[in-house]
């Protein structure tokens, strides 16, 4: 229908120059805007405004001329009016609306459905938390944040690889494994000390003692360096276990689990300096080897190996990526906690340096959670010691509550999340209230075939008329079906620009209509018409909030 008014103004734009009423060069690029003010139309566009601009004539003389070639009026315009400087405000017919209804019963769970994704190939990584510990809760915004954006990439029509990168390699699972030693010995009456870089929290100690549960005193006079590989293969093991338990529990699936130690058993990080280096973008200097990352806009170069040969996280993340540009995508999304931000310009110069545009690159930060309880902050966690797990707040408030929560702000925003809020039924906390809504609707849809009301779409014995529709005369019924006929567009949008949030927003927007709506009119009642046409809008309202739930990694609950 935009493109349907677009080309109305368009060819009244055509007709008006050829006449010689508009003196221009080219038609410019013709853009429809939803006013927000009610009262100015249903779309607006501002083409006047830029004529002027090229022509010198007053835009509101050019909106004059252009509504003047409108006329007469095609069948779905109600009225043309300008406004302000040269505003070209239109107001569709109410049968166009009413016709949205039946489009949406008809396209069902597709509709939002498009294509602008063209079948192109995206690589969405994301959580890729160190096998070091249990995930905590900014992991799981990441979580949400990733899933999201994955399902929402995937409803505009692009092919979609979820991917978790295993940061295996590296003194962290040496100081993992050392960490677990100490534990063991000192559950076996040995004074070991605990080493200084070591991980604590009680998932240490279970590790520890699930190793003494199978294995006795075996490792317990072994020399350190020998039960390194032993405690190291143990823990990783199990905390791996847990976290894909956890992300399992959370509703979050992924395509492929990306180990950064095959990087370095494949002679990939080998592999990526050399061709760097074959490039020119690798030297030495004061023993290490160096990323001459500067020649892309990073503010200096970056060590990539120290002088005692190890190599730092940076190479095996150039190697990372190299591997993601060989496999294809046409696109690389990166989900990071926002502490990695200094990080973002290395590895947009190394994806120059192999010889890709940057933007091949996009990466989203994601911001830490904090977590209160009652506006008061939570405590630390007894399992983690340093951190809430996630498996914590998902087993206090559920995955809903969770995920949902995580996608009600931009992911590189600061969020409270306060616990007693997120389990409340009420108003209060944002999850039941869409909930809530959803299963409102189930509940009338139950009522209606309970008393064999049709609606389009149901195997009701009544007959349906069309015509019934335009008993939906009030103001909020016909802003209901307007805030459906803009879902596609909020897909799409909330797609390009990688932010699911907009989707919790506009769920929220949509569910407080419906509420408002419900407490003031009865849905079924004895006029068996009026009652058709308002169980039609019901259930597009349910497929909507329904398929944006999907979206979103929530349940749509048929009772509450």
């Amino acid at each position: 229908m935009r493109e349907d008014l677009v080309n109305i103004i368009r060819d009244a734009l055509g007709r008006a120059r050829s006449e010689g009423a508009i003196s221009m060069e080219a038609i410019p690029e013709i853009s429809l805007e939803i006013p927000k003010r009610k009262g100015q139309g249903d779309f607006a566009t501002t083409v006047a405004m830029t004529l002027s601009r090229t022509t010198g004539v007053p835009a509101r003389e050019i909106a004059e001329i252009i509504t003047r070639y409108i006329t007469p009026l095609p069948s779905i315009i109600e009225g043309v009016e300008i406004a302000g400087p040269g505003f070209i405000n239109i107001t569709l017919k109410k049968s166009f609306w009413y016709r949205m209804l039946h489009e949406i019963i008809a396209a069902g769970n597709d509709y939002g459905q498009s294509n602008i994704g063209k079948g192109l190939q995206i690589q969405v990584e994301f959580v890729s938390a160190n096998p070091t510990g249990p995930l905590h809760v900014g992991h799981g915004r990441g979580a949400a944040v990733g899933n999201a954006i994955s399902n929402l990439l995937e409803r505009v029509g692009y092919r979609v690889e979820r991917e978790y990168y295993i940061n295996d390699a590296g003194n962290q699972m040496k100081n993992l494994a050392l960490s677990v030693y100490a534990r063991y010995l000192n559950m076996l009456g040995s004074d070991q000390s605990f080493p200084e870089e070591g991980y604590k929290g009680t998932y240490v100690d279970d590790i520890a003692r699930s190793i003494i549960d199978k294995e006795g005193r075996k490792y317990f006079d072994t020399p350190k360096e020998e039960t390194f590989r032993i405690f190291s293969k143990i823990a990783y093991d199990q905390i791996m276990s847990g976290i894909k338990e956890d992300l399992t529990v959370a509703g979050i699936i992924f395509d492929s689990w990306f180990s950064e130690s095959s990087l370095f058993a494949g002679k990939k990080v080998d592999e990526s300096i050399s061709e760097l280096r074959s490039k020119g973008y690798i030297y030495e200097d004061e023993g290490a080897v160096w990323f001459r990352s500067s020649a892309f806009g990073d503010e200096k170069d970056r060590v990539v190996r120290k002088g005692d040969g190890e190599y730092t996280y940076l190479a095996s993340d150039i190697a990372y990526h190299k591997n993601k540009l060989e496999r294809g995508y046409d696109q690389i999304i990166d989900i990071w906690g926002a502490d990695h931000h200094g990080y973002i310009p290395r590895m947009e110069a190394a994806i120059e340096a192999f010889g890709y545009p940057r933007k091949k690159l996009k990466i989203i930060l994601s911001q830490m959670v904090n977590l209160v309880r009652e506006g008061r902050p939570v405590q630390m966690s007894k399992r983690a010691g340093e951190f809430i797990t996630l498996r914590e707040v998902i087993d206090e408030v559920g995955p809903d509550a969770a995920l949902y929560i995580f996608l009600t702000r931009r992911p590189d925003s600061h969020l409270d999340f306060d616990l007693e809020v997120a389990k409340k039924a009420s108003d209060e906390n944002p999850v039941y209230y869409i909930q809530y809504a959803h299963a409102r609707l189930a509940s009338l849809a139950r009522e209606a075939e309970k008393r064999g009301i049709a609606v389009e779409g149901s195997n009701a014995p009544e007959p349906w008329n069309p015509g019934t529709l335009e008993l939906l005369e009030l103001p909020e019924e016909l802003d209901i079906i307007k805030r459906l006929y803009l879902y596609p567009d909020i897909i799409e949008a909330a797609a390009e620009a990688l932010e699911p949030h907009r989707l919790t927003i506009y769920l929220h927007d949509l569910s407080w209509s419906l509420h408002n709506y419900y407490y003031k009119q009865r849905i079924i009642d004895d006029n068996i018409e009026k009652t058709k046409a308002r169980l039609m809008l019901m259930k597009t309202i349910k497929i909507v909030i329904a398929d944006a739930l999907k979206i979103l990694g929530v349940t749509r609950p048929e009772k509450m």
